[in-house]
C-alpha cells in the first residue's frame, strides 16, 4: 500500500492568508497542516508517500519534510499545475502507484479518535477494491453524501445534495486499488470544470466494489479549508493536547513508537527545538520511555491507538 497527500489547490477560501503560502503549510495550532494527513498515513503503516502540490509550493514542502528519511519513511513529490480535481492526483501519481493499492488523503483533513489506528489498519487489511470513510455531520449539504439501505449497504453517493438522503458525509480519505488510475482517466469534468471524486466513488459503487467504513461518535473529522474551520481545528487541537498531555499528529513521536527512528534521533530533533514546547515534548518522550517501561506500553495503546 502506498499513500498520496493532495496538497495543491489555490486556497482561495483562506485568502488573503494563502496569497503567499500554500494553505497546507499554515499552522493548525502548533504544527503545519500537512502534518495531520501525513500522520494518518504513517499510523496506517504506510511508509512510501507522495505529496502532490503546486509548482511554486513543491520546494517549500521539500524544505519542510525532505525525503522523509528523518522520519524513517520515503517521501516523493509531484506537481499539480492546475486545480483540476481530486481524481487527477491518481493520474499524476500513475507511475508511483504502479500495480499497488493506494490510500489518498486530502491535505486539509484532520482525523482524531481513540482506536483510529486500528480502524485504519483493519480497513486496509480487508480492503478489496475501494473503501471510503463516512462521518455523521450536522449539515450534509456541504459534502458528498452516502445513502444506505436497511442492511447498512451503500446504495448511492451524491455531491452536495440540496436534499441529502442521509447525514453521513464522505471524508477526504479514500483507499483504492490500482484500477482507480484508469477509471480517473475516463472521468468527465463536472459543471465546475473539475474531475469529481464522487464520480469515481460512484463508479466503484455501481460495480458493487465500494465499501464504506463509518466513523463513530468517538471520532472527530475536520476539514480546515475555511477561516472558521481552521480556527476551530486549532482550538480542538489546543484543548485536546492541553487536557490530555500528548500531541496530535506529532510525526517524530509516531515514527519513534513505530520503530522508524531511534531514541538518539528523537533526542537530537528535540534539542533542535528545545526552546519551544514541541522540542521539549520530544525530549520528554525520550526521557519517559527510557526511565519508565510502562510509559512505552501506555503510549502505544493510547496515542497510536493500537488497542486489542
Amino acid at each position: 500500500m502506498k499513500g498520496i497527500i493532495l496538497a495543491g489547490g489555490s486556497g482561495t477560501r483562506l485568502s488573503p492568508s494563502t496569497d503567499s503560502i500554500n494553505k497546507h503549510l499554515l499552522a493548525v495550532y502548533d504544527k503545519p497542516m500537512i502534518y495531520y494527513p501525513l500522520s494518518v498515513l504513517m499510523l496506517a503503516g504506510i511508509k512510501e508517500i507522495m505529496i502532490i502540490s503546486t509548482p511554486e509550493d513543491q520546494p517549500r514542502f521539500t524544505t519542510l519534510l525532505g525525503d522523509g528519511s528523518a522520519l524513517g519513511i520515503s517521501l516523493h513529490y509531484k506537481v499539480q499545475s492546475n486545480p483540476d480535481g481530486i481524481p487527477e492526483a491518481l493520474t499524476i501519481a500513475e507511475d508511483f502507484i504502479g500495480k499497488e493499492h493506494i490510500a489518498l488523503i486530502l491535505g486539509d483533513n484532520i482525523f482524531f479518535g481513540q482506536g483510529f489506528t486500528m480502524l485504519l489498519r483493519n480497513a486496509m487489511k480487508h480492503h478489496r477494491h475501494a473503501t471510503i470513510f463516512g462521518c455523521r455531520v450536522k449539515d450534509p449539504r456541504r459534502f458528498g453524501v452516502v445513502e444506505f439501505n436497511q442492511q447498512q449497504k451503500a446504495i448511492s453517493i451524491e455531491e452536495k445534495p440540496l436534499q441529502p438522503k442521509s447525514d453521513f458525509a464522505v471524508t477526504g480519505l479514500y483507499i483504492y486499488d490500482h484500477r482507480a488510475v484508469q477509471l480517473a482517466k475516463n472521468l468527465q469534468p463536472s459543471k465546475r470544470g473539475e474531475l469529481e471524486i464522487t464520480d469515481l466513488n460512484r463508479l466503484y459503487l455501481q460495480q458493487g466494489r465500494l465499501d464504506v467504513q463509518l466513523l463513530g461518535r468517538g471520532f472527530a473529522w475536520m476539514d480546515a479549508g475555511t477561516h472558521d474551520a481552521l480556527f476551530e481545528a486549532a482550538e480542538f487541537v489546543k484543548i485536546t493536547q492541553q487536557r490530555q498531555g500528548f500531541k496530535i499528529a506529532c510525526l517524530e513521536e509516531i515514527a519513534y513508537y513505530l520503530g522508524y527512528i531511534s531514541r538518539d534521533v528523537l533526542i537530537n530533533k528535540g534539542k533542535e527545538m528545545h526552546k519551544n514546547d514541541y522540542g521539549a515534548y520530544l525530549l520528554d518522550i525520550a526521557h519517559r520511555k527510557h526511565t519508565n517501561p510502562y510509559w512505552d506500553e501506555m503510549v502505544t495503546h493510547s496515542i497510536l491507538g493500537l488497542v486489542k
